[in-house]
């Protein structure tokens, strides 16, 4: 963050303490005399700590920490003491101010959680294994006081929401970040509002165009929806009346970044999706009518309108696993148009806007259970594993941010909500660890399945335990979790120490046999063999796969064994021009000529020239050229963001660049084909290079790649195929 020796003006200090006195204004209910003193104390001491400081767009730095606080009240529904944290959740972290200082001013509540936002602070500044590393000290934090996290979520929405003076480079990688970790993590804490406001704004950065043209739809159709909402209303309003209960009914678009999943789901375009945007009715009944209430609402709709049963979703008598609760179904509403509908009351729309905040005013209200905590003990078991890669971490994490859940049962009928696709296994270790570790058979509804089985809603599950059993290698591909991956992972490596400790028994006393240094020669053996730990010679000792015969050899040849060691640890490092792949050169990367680096074009994403793009330095393959929306982008930026390079099209290309498209269509006959080719070939002049078709029920899908100049060009020949008769979608697709 840059630095300015100016201080405040007078005109920023009258905004600033106007900020603070609307976010006082908005507290004054809640706070008491202790509290109304610490906020003030750390509003003074973040505006003198960050006076010297400024954000990129030339405002001073304080504005960002009232706002965080702002969030975190009023869209979060946070109270004072993450209001005091908001206001200080920078100063440790920029500023010359200590953690020492902030337990000494507010106490050691206050400190640890500043503590662990300062970490967070840092996560994505340093590179590999690090990030991962930092994210477990973090999740440490999270487990004992979850407003850590959800400070961050204010955080790092409202840096989203002032990103625009940011280097697009820098906009890249926060975008990464916020959909690899943020996006799902605000989905498990309940915050839709704020997951969904991260969606878009990541893909205005990382997919423009097509963001810039769905906004510009919705907005074109704004007052036609308005007509289209108050017709669909209308007929609803007196039956609800007769109910004598208060209610509200709202319609909001769904959101960009939703509506674009859906087009590219459902390979259509925008003009054919009709449920555009959702009506919610929420009502404002005491909590034991909550549940009778909504479905009457549901009576009412479906006696108006005809339902879809199969989109009938319903949350209000199994909640999800990170406590939302509503009544979900889509109706034919008039002139034939999908309308999705979403029925709740004002406690449950109220958990649902907030998420984990809103859930704990109602905890300890009957029926109420705390959802959160089966969820953050799953992440105390993971950091049980403190040894554990810390890569694997971070992929046991991300898989405790599941969106989609199933609901199965035990014999006994308690439910258990795990994430679709999880295994009979997964079951297992969810019911304890003890039992999955000891898993021997596994029945799903009275039948013996295989561990790996697929659990489905409504399964009825039976495990069987032997003390005699463990975990072997082949059950992490069994199973999804990250407290069964993490369990597993443990015994394993528990076994294998087990194993270790009796190879390296086995190792001294053949050294000691020969009159050799053990830890003279061990560095020599472990490199002679090829291994990277001296765990790993020890395994491969007891295993046999080194015998001793081989050691009595390599020790009794010592030039050889030098020779080998020399070879093994003095790698030169060759020369960029050494190489150099010169053939058809038109990138440059990092602003340097491109015959600097071998590489390729990577197959996942088929850039062509137009396409925004950057390099990816692979560890065996070179260098990949990706697209900037690349399906894989937010993972490669997030985990191996020090192997990204900028890269850009030369003016100049000397070749033709293989795309693929998807076409469906209306089957008209045998002419299908002849029509597409002539269109591409004859009026076109386009290279076709592969063309592959299928119809079935009046309905074809078409795949065809194509050689093309540049980006241009391809959407030329996409607008010219849209333009053919039965031709109902193209759309550039990726591997």
């Amino acid at each position: 963050m840059p630095h300015f020796s100016e201080v405040y003006t007078p005109a920023e200090l009258t905004k600033v303490h106007s900020e603070y006195d609307v976010l006082m204004a908005s507290l004054s209910t809640k706070l008491q005399d202790d509290d109304e003193r610490n906020v003030m104390q750390a509003f003074n001491l973040a505006v003198d700590a960050h006076k010297n400081q400024r954000r990129k767009s030339g405002e001073p730095y304080i504005h960002h920490p009232i706002e965080v606080a702002r969030i975190c009240h009023e869209e979060i529904g946070l109270g004072p003491t993450a209001i005091i944290c908001a206001l200080l959740h920078d100063v440790v972290e920029d500023t010359p101010i200590v953690i020492e200082e902030i337990e000494e001013l507010f106490g050691p509540k206050i400190s640890l959680i500043v503590d662990g936002l300062t970490k967070l602070d840092g996560l994505y500044n340093v590179d590999g294994n690090q990030n991962a590393a930092n994210l477990k000290k973090v999740l440490s934090t999270l487990v004992n006081d979850v407003r850590v996290v959800l400070i961050k979520m204010a955080d790092r929405l409202h840096n989203l929401r002032t990103i625009s003076p940011m280097p697009q480079h820098k906009q890249l990688k926060i975008a990464a970040e916020t959909m690899y970790i943020y996006a799902p993590l605000a989905h498990r804490l309940g915050l839709y509002k704020i997951k969904t406001e991260f969606e878009d704004i990541c893909m205005n950065i990382t997919d423009t165009e097509q963001y810039q043209e769905i906004e510009r739809k919705l907005h074109d159709n704004e007052d036609e929806r308005q007509r289209y909402l108050k017709k669909f209303i209308k007929p609803l309003k007196p039956s609800i009346n007769d109910m004598g209960i208060k209610f509200r009914i709202i319609a909001r678009p769904k959101a960009i970044s939703s509506i674009w999943n859906k087009i590219r789901k459902k390979n259509v375009s925008i003009d054919e999706i009709y449920d555009l945007f959702a009506v919610r009715i929420i009502i404002d009944v005491e909590r034991p009518m909550e549940k009778s209430a909504c479905w009457q609402i549901y009576s009412i709709i479906t006696d108006h309108y005809k339902p879809i049963p199969e989109r009938l979703k319903d949350w209000v008598t199994t909640p999800k696993g990170n406590g939302y609760e509503s009544l979900h179904t889509t109706v034919i509403g008039p002139g034939g148009r999908f309308v999705e509908v979403q029925i709740r009351s004002e406690r449950m729309d109220d958990i649902a806007e907030r998420g984990f905040a809103a859930h704990w005013k109602y905890k300890g209200l009957k029926n109420d259970d705390n959802v959160y905590d089966k969820w953050l003990d799953n992440i105390r078991t993971l950091l049980e594993n403190q040894n554990g890669d810390a890569i694997e971490f971070l992929a046991d994490f991300k898989t405790n941010l599941f969106s989609k859940e199933v609901y199965v049962f035990t014999p006994n009928g308690d439910m258990r909500i795990l994430p679709q696709g999880a295994t009979a296994l997964d079951f297992a270790f969810d019911i304890h660890s003890d039992v999955g570790a000891r898993a021997t058979s596994i029945k799903v509804n009275s039948k013996l399945v295989p561990m790996g089985y697929i659990l489905q809603n409504g399964d009825q599950v039976k495990v069987t335990t032997s003390k005699n059993q463990s975990p072997s290698e082949s059950w992490l591909k069994l199973v999804i979790t990250g407290k069964a991956r993490s369990k597993i992972r443990s015994s394993l490596n528990e076994q294998k120490k087990q194993l270790a400790d009796i190879g390296k028994g086995k190792l001294q006393r053949k050294l000691k046999s020969i009159k050799v240094e053990f830890e003279e020669v061990l560095e020599k053996l472990v490199t002679h063999f090829g291994f990277k730990t001296r765990q790993e010679l020890y395994l491969a000792v007891e295993d046999g796969i080194v015998k001793m015969s081989q050691i009595s050899k390599f020790i009794n040849s010592e030039d050889t064994a030098l020779k080998v060691i020399k070879e093994h640890t003095h790698i030169e490092r060759p020369d960029r021009k050494n190489i150099v792949d010169t053939k058809d050169v038109f990138i440059t990367i990092n602003d340097e000529p491109a015959e600097q680096y071998k590489y390729e074009l990577s197959s996942c994403c088929n850039p062509v020239p137009g396409d925004e793009i950057f390099a990816f330095l692979t560890t065996n393959a070179g260098m990949k050229i990706h697209r900037l929306n690349c399906s894989n982008a937010s993972n490669l930026f997030t985990n191996y963001g020090y192997r990204i390079l900028k890269a850009n099209w030369n003016e100049k290309q000397s070749k033709d660049f293989v795309v693929e498209l998807g076409i469906t269509g209306i089957d008209s006959g045998p002419g299908v084909i002849q029509t597409l080719t002539n269109e591409l070939s004859n009026n076109q002049n386009i290279n076709i290079r592969a063309f592959s078709i299928q119809g079935e029920e009046g309905v074809y899908q078409g795949k065809v790649k194509i050689a093309v100049r540049d980006k241009d060009q391809l959407n030329l020949i996409i607008k010219s195929l849209k333009k053919l008769e039965n031709i109902s979608t193209v759309e550039r697709i990726s591997s």
